[in-house]
């Protein structure tokens, strides 16, 4: 649900270059302002052309929000009807759930092609031009301005707001070079427009707004209400046709900052996000958003959505900060990237991972969580705990009704099965104890669907782990190894 800041998210583009419909289309021909008129095209609002947009999607029936899990039936219909509604847009909640996604995917609900005038700062449509130097060309050009085609991805902005971010980056400043060419400062065309006015008929998006400084967020109180900007001695009365959407984290407004109460108000819609409420959601994100090295079969990726959800749900984790799905994402990039080593150490031909690398993701994420003050030095305890519990749960939900006693009973017999980080599936399948002529193995694989050494033997580990946990078998771990016995 959530991704870096500057960049789409793997998953995203690979999905984007697979599907031929998300590819751009040709840019429209007109290049001239008279040839624009000429071809019927009309000027419509940026909130207008979010709306027509988002209703003949839903009147379609197309998603307008791809990758997005777990929010249709709460943050989605909230979003929706506030871009109805024509209103900026704040969105709070804890890290990792997918706000800035959310804000990205924005972008879809504008025309793909949008006309400007040719070489404009402001990226001004060519039936109104808005600042002093576009307003001029109109005036001596008339019908031969030339105009050119933006794509909707340039008019989305999007800033991460941080403590030493000032006016002049937002709103923007005089310009000394300018100055130096021989304007006089009272002259509007001295000056430099920071990012807010250079999103003109765009979007512009400020994650955690709440670092930004009091006197910086003051500056965008008439950007947000009467739509001109203040720069210095300047009060130039530019109509802005800007969509402005944030991001912050409610635990902002008494920690590290605050959303002034003026800059809030102008804010029309206030959205609350939340973590995916469904297992199957948390299991989608992180199939989603992880880049994944080697194969990392369902239960596992299911294990690591229980643990994340138990460790949200946990009074020994400081839910203020959160869990981030980053938490269960970068777990599933680490127990593939423990299966891609062991496979070309040991010569496998199919890294798959398997339930003994779950444990080399606890040893890398625990500094992604913030435990209760009252746990210190208990933290790899709990997190051992909380694992456990979701492999029990994942064992529970797929082997339930299977009979696994003949397993149990070769071990109490003395059969040993030794598994471990640097032991292949085959080695693990290999060393199993024969179980005479049932098919007990084949039932556990056919529950997982596994059909590869690799798997078959992920399936078998987590068969052995369900026993131990159920406090039937014991284990044994040590030196890179683990022996059921």
């Amino acid at each position: 649900m959530t991704t870096s800041p500057q960049s789409p998210t793997p998953s995203a583009t690979q999905s984007q270059a697979e599907d031929p419909a998300s590819r751009p289309t040709p840019r429209p021909t007109p290049r001239t302002v008279g040839q624009l008129r000429e071809s019927g095209h009309r000027l419509t609002s940026l909130r207008e052309e979010l709306r027509a947009n988002l209703v003949a999607a839903l009147r379609e029936g197309r998603d307008p929000w791809p990758g997005l899990h777990g929010f249709e039936s709460t943050v989605i219909p909230q979003l929706e009807r506030a871009i109805l509604a024509g209103h900026d847009v704040v969105l709070l909640g804890e890290r990792g759930q997918g706000k800035t996604r959310l804000l990205r995917t924005l972008v879809g609900l504008l025309d793909e092609w949008s006309p400007v005038i040719a070489g404009s700062e402001l990226g001004e449509h060519p039936f109104d031009p808005i600042t002093h130097a576009s307003k001029r060309r109109a005036a001596e050009e008339g019908d031969d301005l030339a105009v050119e085609w933006r794509h909707r991805d340039e008019r989305y902005a999007e800033k991460l707001a941080t403590p030493d971010t000032s006016v002049a980056d937002l709103i923007g400043d005089v310009d000394p070079m300018k100055v130096a060419e021989g304007r006089s400062l009272g002259d509007p065309e001295t000056i430099h427009f920071g990012l807010i006015p250079r999103s003109h008929r765009g979007i512009v998006a400020i994650n955690e707004l709440p670092d930004l400084a009091e006197r910086i967020q003051v500056a965008m109180l008439n950007v947000m209400e009467e739509r001109d900007i203040q720069i210095r001695g300047y009060v130039l009365r530019l109509p802005l046709d800007t969509l402005v959407v944030a991001s912050a984290n409610p635990e902002d407004y008494t920690n590290r900052g605050r959303i002034i109460t003026p800059l809030k108000d102008r804010f029309g819609a206030e959205i609350r996000t939340h973590y995916p409420i469904a297992l199957e959601d948390e299991v989608a994100v992180i199939r989603q958003e992880a880049d994944l090295v080697a194969a990392v079969p369902d239960h596992l990726v299911e294990i690591l959505a229980r643990f994340t959800r138990a460790l949200r749900e946990s009074s020994s984790v400081d839910q203020r900060s959160g869990v981030s799905a980053r938490f269960s994402i970068a777990g599933a990039e680490t127990i593939a990237a423990a299966a891609l080593h062991r496979a070309v150490s040991q010569g496998e031909d199919q890294p798959v991972a398997r339930v003994v690398d779950l444990e080399t993701a606890v040893e890398v994420l625990g500094g992604k969580i913030e435990f209760e003050t009252g746990e210190e030095g208990r933290e790899e305890q709990i997190l051992e705990h909380l694992l456990r519990r979701a492999t029990a749960e994942t064992v529970r939900a797929h082997f339930a009704g299977l009979d696994l006693g003949l397993l149990v009973q070769a071990i109490e017999d003395g059969a040993l099965v030794v598994t471990g980080a640097q032991v292949t599936g085959r080695d693990v399948l290999a060393g199993l104890p024969v179980l005479g002529e049932s098919d007990l193995y084949d039932q556990v694989c056919e529950r997982l669907g596994a059909t590869d050494d690799g798997s078959r033997a992920g399936a078998v580990e987590l068969a052995l782990e369900g026993l131990f946990l159920a406090q039937r078998i014991s284990k044994d771990s040590g030196d890179g190894e683990t022996v059921y016995g």
